[in-house]
């Protein structure tokens, strides 16, 4: 089902409203590398941890919290309903609430959703719900604008954990994964949720897209179900491809693509492993691939000078953490039986979160894993992605929202 409220005048009104430089507006970052723009955070706090802004009691969700023009947008689930809702961003009080009833049912008990980040862009929040629901608010007032159900226009089966990737956003295109029959990736007009153009057939990933310019061309990257896609974002066109699938019917792809100047590094578990591809006018050439190196089960890994830090195994086995040449793939260190949870880069440093709810500051050296700072900041179990924006540090767990300072 497709709807489309009319509200010309809030369109007009709100357009210019943007994310400001620091700000956390989409999945993994304002680049969706993982790297934070904002000002430098500190090497270490007090024995107490670092000073807790504000928390608020929220809803369940594997959706992590945005950050943009003053505002944190949050996507979670109260009861039978998903819920887009704003919260300022310096003291945690609700602005607005937009919510619409889900019936999604998680089979392996892990969570009822949603999972998919929303976005921010040009006066919008988009968000993309477990059962499929492409939706579209105004960000001043949380007004519904437009809203697509993919899974019934699609033909979308429910797969292992319903919907998690998050669109991307590119030049008045909304481009998601929606794993749909001639419909694998599809792009909606921003402003009305019109289909643009479908492509692939590819079943519906975890991973979320990525736009990139390349040869100087515009490029929409996606890691599907059945491997790395880069399609022309205007058009839909495929222009390169590259099979990055389990033979294991129970696989899932999960971390997204992490493109540096020309080079694609693409990581997933149960068997495909990880690797660097050299792009060159839409041929890819391996650089390296392997399963025993950088295997990510869902967090995506972050780059620095010249190495990638990420998590190698699978999320119930205690990944390691590790250190690796991106350019050769050696390891350079690596912790075993680390836990899993999620890693950011701001400047020289990593902020990573463990599931268990640790917060930890390191060195982002390849010499050795060398951390500044430890701190308990929430009980059990952080699956979030969380957002840091402006030196603040927003974090969720199970049904708490926190809001931490990191910069002194």
């Amino acid at each position: 089902m497709h709807s489309l409220v009319s509200t010309p005048a809030l369109i007009v009104l709100f357009a210019v409203v943007q994310a400001a430089p620091g700000d956390w507006p989409q999945f993994f970052g304002p680049n969706r590398d993982g790297v934070s723009t904002g000002p430098e955070i500190g090497a270490s706090w007090e024995a107490a941890g670092p000073t807790e802004l504000w928390r608020r009691d929220v809803g369940t969700g594997f959706s992590g919290p945005v950050v943009a023009g003053g505002r944190v947008i949050l996507f979670h689930r109260i009861l039978n309903r998903e819920v887009v809702e704003a919260f300022d961003a310096r003291t945690g009080e609700s602005l607005w609430q937009y919510a619409y009833p889900t019936a999604y049912r998680d089979d392996f008990g892990f969570d009822e959703g949603p999972r998919a980040v929303p976005v921010v862009r040009n006066g919008r929040v988009y968000t993309f719900g477990a059962q499929g629901r492409l939706q579209a608010v105004d960000f001043e007032t949380g007004r519904p604008l437009w809203s697509v159900d993919t899974m019934a226009d699609f033909g979308v089966p429910k797969g292992f954990f319903g919907q998690g990737g998050s669109p991307l956003v590119e030049n008045g295109r909304v481009i998601a994964n929606v794993g749909g029959r001639d419909a694998g990736i599809a792009a909606f007009d921003v402003e009305t949720g019109e289909v643009l153009w479908t492509a692939t057939d590819h079943e519906a990933s975890y991973s979320s897209g990525i736009g990139v310019t390349l040869g100087g061309r515009r490029y929409a990257v996606f890691l599907t179900r059945e491997g790395l896609v880069g399609l022309d974002p205007a058009t839909g066109e495929i222009r390169f491809e590259r099979f990055w699938r389990s033979r294991s019917a129970s696989s899932v792809n999960a971390a997204t693509p992490l493109i540096v100047d020309n080079r694609i590094f693409v990581s997933a578990e149960y068997g495909p492993g990880g690797g660097v591809l050299e792009w060159n006018d839409d041929a890819l050439r391996e650089i390296w691939t392997s399963n025993d190196i950088l295997n990510n089960h869902y967090a995506t890994s972050v780059y620095h000078d010249g190495y990638l830090y990420g998590y190698h195994g699978r999320q119930e086995l205690g990944p390691a953490l590790r250190a690796v040449d991106f350019a050769t793939g050696q390891v350079a260190w690596t912790i075993e039986q680390f836990r899993a949870g999620s890693i950011l880069r701001a400047g020289d440093r990593l902020v990573i979160i463990r599931e268990g709810g640790e917060l930890i500051l390191a060195e982002a050296t390849p010499e050795a894993f060398r951390p500044t700072a430890r701190a308990q900041i929430l009980p059990p179990t952080i699956r979030a992605y969380p957002a840091l924006a402006q030196g603040l540090l927003y974090v969720k767990n199970d049904n708490t929202l926190i809001c931490l300072d990191i910069i002194s």
